[in-house]
């Protein structure tokens, strides 16, 4: 049956205001009421402005004292010893958490990193394993004082920055990737980097049996045979920070 002019302009009506209102079938709204309703995404996950340029302020190396302190072991006497620790801990408690502190100088407005050095080619950053439940900050804070803290009574304050670093030891293997590979689904170690911003002056204890040395970063870069993936890795890590030289 034909619909009079009446019948089409009130159906085209009834058309038009279900979309505008949200009825009819589909129920739509338009683009402007949902941009009215809805909050955008600046607004509801905003960006601190820290976060967008970031500053680290480093001192120069020579503000800095260096003593030496009793020396520090590692717990395994060997490699294969280390992981089959790792292996009988996994299996009581899991994956082991590890954290290291990125302590950063400046030589003649380079960037530095103080490394711990153990014989003549082993490079690593202060830290170690954390204990089981141990928050990682506080963990991190622990190792840095068995390791570089004076031992004077005089209570050293780091101050643990940003993240900048997840490594992952799939196998009880040496190998670790800043990725957990698809096939992994039970890693073995999760390794966390940490940014620590020293104080403008400081005096650090060094165990006897390290040196701590400061490697600039263009030594690091592209340099895992000297240095290994997770220390040479350090220079794109740390691109995304301002440094500022006091």
């Amino acid at each position: 049956m034909a619909m009079t002019s009446s019948q089409v302009k009130a159906q085209k009506a009834n058309v038009a205001g279900g979309l505008g209102a949200g009825s009819g079938w589909p129920r739509r709204t338009t683009a402007t009421a949902v941009a009215a309703a809805a909050p955008t995404f600046e607004a509801k996950y905003p960006i601190p402005q820290a976060a967008i340029n970031r500053h680290i302020k480093l001192y120069p190396l020579t503000n800095y004292t260096f003593g030496t302190k009793e020396s520090l072991f590692e717990k395994d006497p060997s490699v294969p010893a280390r992981f089959q620790r790792m292996r009988d801990e996994f299996e009581r408690i899991g994956m082991r958490r590890s954290v290291e502190g990125v302590l950063l100088v400046h030589e003649h407005g380079l960037p530095h990193v103080l490394l711990l050095q153990l014989g003549t080619t082993f490079f690593k950053l202060p830290g170690g394993e954390l204990n089981p439940g141990e928050d990682e900050v506080e963990g991190l804070k622990r190792l840095l004082t068995e390791t570089l803290g004076r031992q004077d009574g005089v209570k050293q304050d780091w101050i643990v920055e940003d993240i900048i670093g997840n490594w992952w030891r799939p196998n009880f293997e040496p190998p670790q990737y800043p990725y957990i590979p698809p096939h992994i689904t039970k890693p073995k170690e999760h390794k966390r980097l940490f940014l620590v911003q020293l104080q403008e002056k400081a005096l650090l204890a060094v165990p006897k049996n390290y040196k701590l040395v400061a490697a600039p970063l263009f030594e690091l870069y592209d340099n895992s045979q000297g240095y290994g993936p997770i220390i040479s890795s350090l220079p794109q890590a740390l691109c995304r920070f301002q440094f500022r030289y006091a």
